[in-house]
């Protein structure tokens, strides 16, 4: 959904993007629940996001075959 928001500085309305503007305030939140600086959110979601894509591209890893493999004489 995109609502229209005035701008101040030259009157003209423009879209915003409702995701967006949710990003943001959850960001405020947390800035205050954790009494740290925007920055620091920012930086601890990217943190999250990268830990997750390595879970994700560490369970790919252990579907794939072996490199080299026994068939029971050794």
């Amino acid at each position: 959904m995109i609502f229209m928001r005035q701008k101040t500085n030259t009157g003209l309305p423009r879209q915003v993007n409702t995701k967006q503007l949710e990003l943001e305030t959850a960001k405020e939140m947390l800035a205050e629940v954790f009494h740290a600086r925007l920055e620091d959110v920012e930086d601890m979601i990217h943190s999250r996001l990268a830990e997750r894509s390595c879970r994700q591209e560490c369970v790919k890893e252990e579907r794939l075959w072996p490199v080299s493999f026994s068939l029971g004489e050794s």
